[in-house]
């Protein structure tokens, strides 16, 4: 039906087009220029406009004007970061393990970083897809295309002494499984793993044949220097590792580790040997869970480093396997006296010393096809302790067939991403364009962007569904392309004003008769905010950082393992897509504005209004320091009277000027404080620092302050209209 119906649905769809798109040239003005500029700013970039920008919009009357600011927000740098946070939530992207201990993983920022710079490269969604299910097998694939495969590593891992591997194994290659299928083919096959599917037709066979194809995969991490890192490492690395050769001879560390790495083969060999002591048992234990291996081909427990012959160790590998057993081990080794003979706490501060002098090189998190192919069996009830039948790598058989390779009649990850991204697949295309017009209207032509399935909606346009998957895959998969397509349209630049007869006749506005009034992310509420008070840091890409957390909030992780290093400097104005992501204690900022847990995917964030959210507003660290930045701009940058510097307030803050009434109420506002810090000076200390606003009247200044506060807690600032 869709290759018969092909040419009927773009030739209905494309008359509805010719009206979304008739108005795309029609020339913003004024109040709505301004407004029609926030929008598109929001929508493409997550930053407001500066009054600038929207001057030269409006001052601009070719019939071209539109389209050029669009063509300025699509270049941004900044593209990549606002269009990053939803492929990152449907990722699960997190930086730790999860379950108790939710160990932190260092590394897990480099593949954001490749998601963020591929969307600013404009790669082709085809491509995008086919980095990330198979980029380690692709015959002409580089380091980058290998850390796309890092969306793979998102999955939980649960490094507990006593969890079985095998179900921890299993458990991931599910959960790699499950969210193929919500991400790419908006399907909820998860409820296959134990039986058929009770209302989509997928069998559990069918599940398993799809759960083959990651079955195969190992994970491994791998060097992937950002550039400018290579020539400074090569530089210094002989230098370091004289230094280390040195400090290792120095501390006879070598000794010490060999005789370790015998005690821990033997125990790790003979678990159940009752003459060995319990607490080599419990260490080799901790090796397993706590040691991640680094060979390029597969990824384990420490316990298969420590089974390779030192002198077949790569470099990474013995340089690993040192590190653990200087750090965490040991003192239990040798016991706390010897330790203190050895000066083991010296040689850790003096390892700490020279890694601070050397600049490393960056990894990444990726997967890797295992040599030895295991075989794929149905799981009885899901349950990795009841093989069933063996089954082959295969797709749903209610979607086109995917062809085995004609040379070797294998079937594998590279292929499937193949399959996903061919014409002939009718559901990837539907589900990415229906994504990306849930991100400018708020909800998808179908509205369960999550489930294609029969117990999801149909869409409200089924004709324009068809003739934007089709268009989408016409021009290459061109994402900026489809992005400049919609928000050009009539549609997109209506006005967000309700009107009362279509308010009773389409109260979720399924006719499109307006726009969306949109509360904004999490992140971007952080962002806006930094950014008009001149905050923000602009950098891209790089490590995460932990901006300052409320007192007492770390307390409530396991057996004190949640550590939060607040970042320093500029570092902690970096935008929110950057804050880390630690799976059992979120960032409770992101959390009150709905961020989403990272444990399962997630294709739409829920908007909830709640009193918490307004506290945040007034009283969180972060939104006082911006009002202060901001009433120090405000008080610097627009001298004069106070209209004039509410008029410009409302331009930084809201891309338009203030109506009459709400500038006569800022006035008042204005008077009213004044009197108040007239009578009660010492609050002028607590609202304005020192630093920032040096040469300014600090009586004016506080009370710029409290006009800050109340516009940046207006629902609009927080709101894209």
């Amino acid at each position: 039906k869709w290759k018969e119906g092909y040419s009927i649905r773009v030739g209905l769809s494309r008359k509805i087009m010719t009206y979304l798109l008739k108005m795309s040239k029609l020339q913003a003005s004024g109040f709505a220029g301004g407004l029609l500029t926030r929008r598109a700013s929001l929508d493409l970039v997550g930053l407001p406009p500066t009054p600038e920008e929207v001057s030269q919009f409006v001052a601009d009357n070719q019939p071209e004007a539109y389209e050029r600011l669009v063509d300025r927000l699509l270049a941004s740098p900044h593209y990549g970061e606002k269009w990053a946070s939803h492929w990152l939530d449907q990722a699960r992207f997190a930086e730790s393990d999860g379950y108790q201990a939710d160990f932190v993983r260092p590394w897990a920022w480099r593949w954001r970083h490749w998601v963020i710079e591929a969307l600013n490269k404009n790669l082709p969604f085809d491509q995008f897809t086919i980095e990330q299910i198979a980029g380690d097998l692709l015959p002409q694939g580089s380091v980058e295309s290998k850390v796309a495969t890092g969306f793979h590593r998102n999955t939980l891992t649960n490094r507990e002494s006593g969890f079985p591997l095998e179900m921890d194994r299993v458990e991931q290659v599910v959960d790699r499984t499950n969210t193929f299928g919500i991400a790419w083919l908006g399907l909820t096959i998860g409820c296959a793993r134990c039986h058929d599917h009770k209302f989509d037709p997928i069998t559990q066979k069918e599940f398993y044949q799809l759960y083959a194809f990651f079955n195969t995969a190992e994970e491994a991490n791998v060097v992937a220097p950002l550039p400018g890192e290579l020539e400074p490492y090569l530089q210094r690395k002989a230098a370091y590792d004289r230094k280390w050769r040195e400090l290792m001879v120095e501390y006879k560390a070598p000794e010490l580790q060999s005789e370790w790495e015998q005690i821990m083969t033997q125990a790790c060999s003979n678990p159940d040997d009752p003459t060995i002591d319990l607490r080599w048992k419990v260490m080799c234990e901790e090796l397993r869970f706590e040691l991640d291996g680094i060979r390029q081909s597969r990824i384990s427990g420490g316990e298969e480093i420590l089974r390779i012959p030192p002198s077949q160790r790569t470099e990474r590998e013995a340089e690993r396997l040192t590190r653990y057993f200087i750090y965490p081990v040991l003192d239990r080794f040798v016991g706390k006296e010897r330790f203190n003979e050895l000066r083991g706490e010296e040689l850790r501060r003096k390892l700490a010393e020279l890694d601070a002098t050397f600049p490393a090189l960056s990894e990444a998190q990726t997967l890797a096809d295992n040599t030895a192919l295991p075989k794929t069996h149905l799981l009885v009830r899901g349950d990795f302790r009841q093989p069933g039948i063996e089954v082959q790598p295969s797709t749903p058989s209610f979607l086109p067939p995917l062809l085995p390779d004609p040379d070797n009649g294998k079937l594998n990850r590279l292929m499937l991403a193949r399959w996903l991204v061919s014409k002939n697949n009718p559901l990837t295309a539907r589900v990415a364009v229906n994504r990306i017009w849930q991100e400018f209207f708020g909800h998808g032509l179908v509205r369960t962007s999550d489930d294609f399935g029969t117990r999801g909606d149909r869409p409200t346009h089924p004709e324009l569904l068809d003739w934007l998957a089709v268009e989408f895959m016409d021009t290459g998969w061109d994402v900026k392309k489809m992005h400049k397509l919609i928000v050009t349209s009539a549609t997109y630049r209506q006005s967000a004003k309700v009107r009362q007869d279509l308010q009773t006749r389409d109260p979720d506005n399924n006719l499109l008769a307006r726009q969306t009034r949109l509360r904004l992310s999490a992140e971007l509420i952080r962002d806006v905010t930094l950014a008009v008070g001149g905050l923000l840091n602009p950098a891209i890409g790089g490590k995460s950082i932990r901006p300052p957390m409320p007192p007492g909030v770390t307390d409530v992780g396991f057996a004190d393992y949640i550590k939060w290093p607040e970042s320093e400097g500029t570092d902690q104005y970096r935008r929110g897509i950057y804050i880390f992501r630690q799976r059992t204690l979120l960032y409770p900022q992101l959390v009150t504005f709905d961020a989403p847990n990272t444990l399962t995917p997630r294709c739409q964030r829920d908007r909830s209004t709640t009193p918490l959210q307004a506290l945040t507003l007034m009283n969180d660290p972060v939104f006082f320091e911006a009002a202060q930045a901001l009433a120090g701009r405000i008080v610097r940058v627009k001298s004069g009277s106070v209209s004039n510097r509410i008029n410009y307030a409302f331009q930084v803050c809201l891309a338009r000027l203030p109506k009459p009434q709400e500038r006569e109420r800022l006035i008042r506002y204005y008077q009213q404080q004044k009197q108040i810090l007239e009578r009660e000076p010492k609050s002028i200390e607590a609202l304005v620092p020192v630093k920032g606003f040096e040469n300014i009247d600090p009586g004016e200044a506080a009370i710029w302050v409290g006009i800050s506060g109340v516009l940046l807690n207006l629902e609009e600032f927080i709101t894209r209209g």
